[in-house]
């Protein structure tokens, strides 16, 4: 047992003589900041977007229910007016219309094969407000404090113009349970 004491002691004093408290301080407490604020940083949805748009024709088959009504399985989460009613799909913004690269998403579940979905739902911006088929459903919508998942905020950031026009909802994938 003497070996490891010596072999601690040694690893102590040479930890000691090569930092000091102040900077290991400041190490603990950059991971700690570091970590507290990586759930704030933007996420990219941009890559899922094609893997969601190439599915798209394969799932209509298997989407029951009516686009143009809020209660379509797909707007569990939504809160908006609908792009279906507007002149464009459930999952694409209609001509004129630019979709925001930030969104915010929920889970639902597909009545037709009973599989729970991950949706990302997407503000069409750049245009005035659509008018048609408001709805506001808020099934998965969280507090302020999650803002990838609360529906209330106007997600027209990094647009050319801030202006709502209406909402999509993307079929993600299935979620996992």
């Amino acid at each position: 047992m003497n070996w490891l004491d010596r072999w601690s002691e040694h690893s102590a004093r040479r930890i000691a003589q090569l930092t000091s408290r102040r900077s290991a301080l400041a190490r603990l407490g950059r991971v700690l900041v570091g970590g507290a604020l990586l759930p704030l940083l933007p996420i990219d949805r941009v890559t899922g977007k094609a893997w969601a748009a190439a599915g798209e024709a394969a799932r209509a088959q298997a989407d029951p229910g009516d686009p143009r009504s809020c209660s379509y399985w797909r707007y569990c989460g939504i809160d908006g007016w609908l792009c279906a009613c507007c002149g464009g799909t459930a999952h694409s913004c209609p001509p004129g219309a630019e979709p925001s690269p930030l969104t915010w998403v929920g889970t639902c579940r597909n009545p037709a094969d009973g599989i729970d979905y991950i949706i990302s739902y997407n503000d069409c911006c750049a245009k005035g407000s659509c008018g048609q088929c408001f709805c506001n459903r808020n099934e998965e919508d969280k507090p302020l404090y999650r803002p990838q998942s609360n529906n209330d905020i106007d997600w027209c950031l990094g647009t050319s113009s801030m202006a709502y026009h209406c909402s999509t909802a993307v079929i993600l994938g299935a979620a996992k349970r």
